[in-house]
């Protein structure tokens, strides 16, 4: 497999600081000795760098090959600074750029190469502290890493949202392997698929006695490779607790795994092999805040001892910190209760007074991808939406409206399965029962731009994004620009909700707009403010909260009340606001909209009774300590 490299150029560098060598030196300068010295080191031509040293010519290659295998590194590039000449002895003075490698820092130094004439040619006198000023004689380079466990995912009130689970982490300690290092590392890359070069450059870049992780595996595969790896009496196993087991919801939180090869080609990123990796939700998102960055330092050891002799450089890395949310673990176990007796269902808890995602339950349904991100019809649950274009109109609410079986309405054809009956149904009557066909007729009292303006208010096709997928509603094409083109078939059908999509969280965005006077746009995360900017989803800058007019306001929280009523929202107790809906027919979906008190939801069932999924839910706030 091929490391995750920087492109670095392949020449070095002449520039020379405040001097000129075009005729100052004879035919053998210390410029081209200090040019084929550091062109030979820089592409691995350590016999060409040999030659143009004074030292014993073995011994300069192997130090020069010893000191990129022991830095890890991909590459080296040089600058020559200036070159001084004092009779038959000379200074050069470089400065050294030195890729780590997997996306580990960039070491860059300054280092000198004293030059004497030997038999009338220049050359480098050799001693270690070529290649730094600090190595010296019987000492090597090494580099030493460090990483935090990963961090949690937390709750508003600062409670794990995952449980402990343990990762198995496999490794090594150089110094315990003799000459064993590429026997041990053959046979664990044929176990694991981990690329056998990068394993055995960790090894040897590594400080001898430090283990050196080369691998993390997660229970199940574990168990399945346990026996194998146990047949490398080398290996040792160090059993791991972090918190990578998530709580509900779920999906939300997201899975933990080891990083396979695989994926590790696919990112290009700061993992490796082996290192725990985000799979989905918060945990992808914000992987690199959850892990961080290693802290890296290049050292020298003594080579009898193996002990740290001076820190050349350290990185100290970026701090890992945990992600703080918006649920809530009381709310989202009262949600998880609530839909818990359903085949199919969402329900989305926000703080009305702020946008705050409490809690996603779901059953049947993904609580990302259906209940922040699903597109679904919306159904009379969007006679909301226009009931505040329609109020604006001065439509009254106490108005007569009819409510019969069917109406055709711009040639749209309209069923109603909730006939609203009576002498006089009222279009308050209307909305709380959802008539579709009452609902319907009123498409000629509004125009499209109406509709669309009241839409945007209440944030639907507005332009905000979570660090997760979210959807947040859309109406047809012919309700968009300044001149609309709807028809009035296109206004029926916006009105009773059937062209238009909505998710569960952009509707329970909806319910927290009219119980607390002003829309405002979702909030997922406090902290950090922004996700890993390599994340799949890039969050934008909330929208501004969008008031309510206190006239429409007034009116449906008057309607809402009514249409909460007859529901089994109510499960026996008061202050419950909302509305019962019916979604996609075909499907058999239906709405529930609505409030109790700071909380505002929005459910959608199949072959269930929304309202009572939001009975259970409140009755299970209420019931909580």
């Amino acid at each position: 497999m091929n490391r995750v490299r920087r492109g670095l150029a392949a020449t070095v560098t002449l520039a020379v600081a405040s001097m000129s060598l075009t005729a100052c030196f004879e035919e053998s300068s210390p410029h081209d000795a200090v040019r084929d010295f550091l062109v030979g080191w820089q592409s691995e031509d350590y016999d060409l760098a040999a030659g143009r040293t004074d030292g014993d010519r073995a011994t300069v290659r192997k130090a020069l090959s010893d000191a990129k295998v022991e830095l890890d590194a991909a590459s080296f590039r040089f600058k020559i600074k200036s070159i001084s000449l004092n009779g038959d002895q000379s200074q050069a003075d470089f400065h050294a750029e030195v890729d780590l490698g997997e996306n580990n820092p960039l070491w860059a130094y300054d280092g000198m190469l004293p030059l004497r004439l030997v038999d009338g040619r220049w050359k480098v006198h050799w001693s270690p502290s070529v290649l730094h000023p600090q190595l010296k004689e019987g000492q090597r380079f090494a580099v030493s890493t460090d990483s935090n466990p990963r961090q949690s995912v937390l709750d508003r009130n600062n409670k794990p949202l995952q449980g402990p689970q343990f990762l198995y982490v496999v490794g090594v300690t150089p110094s315990t392997l003799g000459g064993q290092a590429e026997e041990v590392v053959e046979q664990l890359s044929e176990i694991t698929g981990f690329a056998q070069d990068r394993l055995l450059s960790r090894i040897r870049s590594s400080p001898p006695k430090q283990f050196v992780q080369l691998a993390n595996f997660g229970a199940v595969r574990y168990r399945a490779l346990k026996d194998k790896i146990e047949q490398i009496p080398q290996l040792k196993t160090h059993k791991e607790e972090q918190p990578v087991a998530p709580d509900d919801p779920k999906d939300i939180v997201g899975k933990v795994s080891a990083l396979t090869p695989e994926d590790e080609q696919k990112l290009g990123g700061p993992q490796r092999a082996g290192d725990s990796f985000g799979q989905s939700g918060l945990q992808r998102a914000y992987q690199n805040n959850l892990t961080g960055s290693t802290q890296t330092r290049v050292i020298t050891l003594d080579l009898k001892t193996d002990n740290e002799v001076a820190q050349l450089k350290e990185w100290p890395g970026r701090t890992n910190v945990p992600v703080r949310t918006t649920i809530d673990k009381a709310k989202q176990s009262a949600a998880d209760a609530a839909v818990a007796a359903t085949e199919t269902s969402a329900l989305v808890a926000v703080d009305r007074s702020t946008g705050e995602i409490l809690a996603v339950g779901t059953q049947g349904l993904n609580q990302e991808k259906d209940a922040l991100a699903g597109r679904f019809p919306a159904g009379t649950a969007f006679s909301i939406v226009a009931a505040d274009a329609l109020i604006k109109a001065r439509m009254n609410t106490k108005q007569r409206l009819a409510c019969p079986a069917e109406r055709t309405v711009g040639g749209a054809r309209f069923v109603t399965a909730s006939q609203v009956t009576g002498a006089s149904p009222t279009f308050r009557d209307n909305f709380a029962k959802g008539c579709v066909t009452a609902l319907a007729s009123l498409a000629r009292r509004v125009d499209a731009a109406a509709l669309a303006k009241s839409a945007a208010a209440f944030g639907i096709g507005k332009d905000w994004r979570l660090p997760l997928k979210s959807f947040s509603g859309s109406l047809p094409k012919s309700f968009s620009g300044p001149l609309p083109t709807a028809s009035d078939a296109d206004k029926a059908m916006a009105i009773a909700g059937q062209n238009v999509e909505v998710s569960p969280l952009s509707m329970a965005l909806v319910a927290g707009a009219i119980a607390s006077g002003s829309w405002h746009a979702p909030v997922l995360v406090t902290e950090p403010k922004s996700p890993d900017p390599s994340a799949e989803v890039v969050s934008l800058a909330a929208p501004q909260p969008v008031p309510v007019d206190p006239k429409v306001r007034s009116a449906l929280t008057a309607m809402m009340l009514a249409g909460a009523k007859s529901s089994r929202a109510l499960a026996g107790h008061t202050g419950v606001h909302g509305v019962t809906a019916a979604g996609d027919s075909e499907k058999h979906m239906g709405w529930f909209v609505g409030w109790q008190g700071e909380v505002a939801i929005a459910v959608l069932t199949k072959n269930y009774d929304p309202a009572a999924v939001a009975g259970e839910f409140f009755s299970a706030l209420r019931d909580s300590p």
